[in-house]
């Protein structure tokens, strides 16, 4: 179909499979490290907010090394979890894993923005009304929030439709397996008559980020329309 291989098909699937899972699992550490350095000062703030933000510091390669001695089968944490049947080296879990650190920093960021932007007013008259600190969490913060949070998710699934160099370095380039659209983009650039087939999926890759991006403008645009009429 369209010219596509099914291993390019693949390809294309796997990274879907791992930007999603990525994403949907950064959703709830991310929104609490955001709330949690938007709204508390305590001890190590700094530190925290710093670790957040390392990876988009650290070449992506260094990042994915150190993944591989922490969760690698050999590695800090790894030997233990592969005990219970959970192993990220050299599968698409790990992968994700990859990509789910690379994006969390993005993630984190646009929420926290988004989550200083609200009047913390409304989170004390909420407050004074008797409701809980997790109600006014739930039901102030978040929805004045949310289209910060869409964007800070939609930010993180297009960063994980573009890892590359710590994937590659903790799960390797494993067809099938561990095998994303960037690494088969760099794998058929190093064999001859791979062009053609790589500035496919090339274009298939900017496709799914502009579709990303033009989602996340629109959902973002409703629920601000939504919060402004409430």
């Amino acid at each position: 179909m369209l010219g596509f291989t099914p291993e390019e098909w693949t390809a294309v699937a796997l990274s879907l499979r791992v930007a999603a899972v990525a994403t949907l699992a950064s959703l709830g550490p991310g929104l609490a490290v955001a709330w949690l350095l938007a709204r508390r000062r305590f001890p190590g703030r700094a530190l925290l907010d710093g670790l957040v933000h390392l990876p988009l510091i650290l070449p992506p390669v260094v990042t994915g090394y150190l993944l591989l001695l922490t969760f690698g089968r050999r590695g800090l944490f790894g030997s233990a979890l592969a005990e219970i049947g959970l192993v990220f080296s050299f599968r698409w879990t790990g992968a994700a894993l990859a990509c789910a650190i690379m994006g969390f920093p993005l993630m984190v960021r646009a929420m926290r923005l988004s989550i200083e932007a609200v009047d913390r007013r409304l989170e004390q008259a909420a407050a004074t009304l008797g409701a809980s600190p997790l109600a006014v969490f739930l039901t102030v913060t978040v929805p004045l929030s949310l289209p910060g949070c869409i964007a800070g998710a939609v930010l993180a699934f297009a960063k994980a439709m573009g890892e590359f160099g710590a994937t590659i370095t903790f799960v390797s380039n494993i067809p099938g397996e561990t095998q994303t659209l960037p690494s088969a983009i760099y794998t058929l650039t190093q064999v001859p008559g791979g062009e053609g087939p790589a500035l496919r999926l090339t274009l298939i890759s900017i496709a799914l980020s502009v579709t990303a991006l033009l989602v996340s403008e629109f959902l973002a645009a409703r629920v601000a329309r939504r919060v402004g009429a409430g």
